[in-house]
């Protein structure tokens, strides 16, 4: 196969990853760019060089000479978007999460399964190299059975605004935009055990916090500050059937003295600690040992890993292999993040079949 003709849908910020990883590669070509606002498409598609612009992604997907496709767009239209793409032929790398329901999910899945065609969902977080290298003392048993996690991902000043705040259009705050990341990389270093239940809490106590000055934070292209429908923050204890733990707590906004990042991981054998940087915990000859690998970056390197998430894709695509993180993962994790949303609205743990 020749250089893959790549469109992407959603010319966002989180398409500039996409866009630079794709640049990154030489085996493929940015040939198509859409998004609803036609400037911004334009504008990216002659810093990019892709020789097509489109408003309506049905038209990009027409085109017979596109092979697969990013979508970049905001979160109530991934299944919508994913699904027709797959059906006109495309593979797909759809940005996290997959969709708002696990109804979505289950019928993504199901037009992916009759398809032939690839869904990489882009959990991104499995793809840092850092990752794969502690994957790997996990799966040769150096670590043991991995029965407990924990996983923060803590914003002390920190609502996006615009679509991140709308809940019709982002399926929810914190938990679905950043506790995804850290929920998934937990989940995957465990090896994706069964879900059992999951008992989870959601805060509405803060607000966006618009009024605070003399600090800035990352604001989206339509934020408004009088718009925000999504929790300030959510906590939860996610069980498996293997009789594994993992505790979770992610916020916007909290008054938390300053942003905390945490990922760790403890086993019969051994501990992993991947944020804020990685570490591997042991014992020998009766003696604990604290070891710090020797890597080129010893904390998430935000670049490597997109470069590393669209190598795998342009792979996939051209060889046929299933992706790292397929449909049936994305379907997963739909069920824990919105069991922890209906356990918080409920008041009650959510059971699994």
């Amino acid at each position: 196969m020749s250089t893959l003709k790549i469109g992407v849908i959603g010319a966002g910020s989180i398409s500039e990853a996409h866009l630079n990883s794709y640049k990154g590669n030489n085996e493929a070509e940015i040939y198509a760019i859409c998004d609803l606002n036609e400037e911004r498409a334009a504008k990216a598609a002659k810093k990019y060089g892709a020789t097509h612009v489109y408003t309506d992604y049905n038209e990009l997907l027409a085109n017979p000479d596109i092979v697969a496709v990013s979508v970049c767009t905001w979160n109530n239209t991934h299944a919508e978007i994913s699904k027709a793409a797959i059906k006109a032929g495309k593979h797909v790398l759809v940005e996290k999460p997959l969709c708002r329901s696990v109804e979505e999910a289950l019928d993504l899945q199901e037009v992916v399964r009759s398809s032939g065609k690839i869904l990489q969902v882009g959990f991104v977080r499995r793809y840092d190299p850092n990752a794969q290298m502690l994957r790997k003392f996990v799966e040769n048993g150096d670590i043991g059975d991995i029965y407990f996690a924990k996983a923060s991902s803590i914003r002390r000043l920190g609502n996006p605004g615009g679509w991140f705040s709308d809940v019709e259009r982002s399926g929810g705050g914190p938990l679905i935009d950043i506790g995804v990341h850290v929920i998934d990389l937990c989940w995957y270093m465990m090896g994706r055990p069964k879900v059992k239940s999951v008992s989870g809490n959601t805060y509405h106590k803060l607000g966006n916090r618009s009024n605070i000055e003399n600090l800035s934070f990352y604001r989206a292209a339509d934020y408004n500050a009088k718009l925000n429908t999504v929790e300030d923050m959510t906590n939860a204890l996610i069980r498996f059937e293997n009789g594994a733990s993992l505790l979770v707590d992610v916020s916007f906004t909290l008054h938390a003295k300053k942003d905390e990042g945490a990922v760790k991981l403890f086993g019969t054998k051994g501990g992993l600690e991947i944020d804020p940087e990685i570490s591997i915990v042991t014992e020998k000859y009766n003696t604990i040992l604290n070891i710090t690998p020797q890597v080129d970056s010893g904390g998430f390197d935000f670049g490597r890993a997109f470069q590393s998430e669209i190598d795998h894709f342009v792979s996939c695509v051209k060889s046929g292999s299933e992706p790292l993180s397929p449909v049936e993962d994305g379907l997963e994790m739909m069920k824990i993040l919105c069991g922890i949303y209906e356990s918080a609205a409920k008041g009650e743990e959510i059971h699994f079949n």
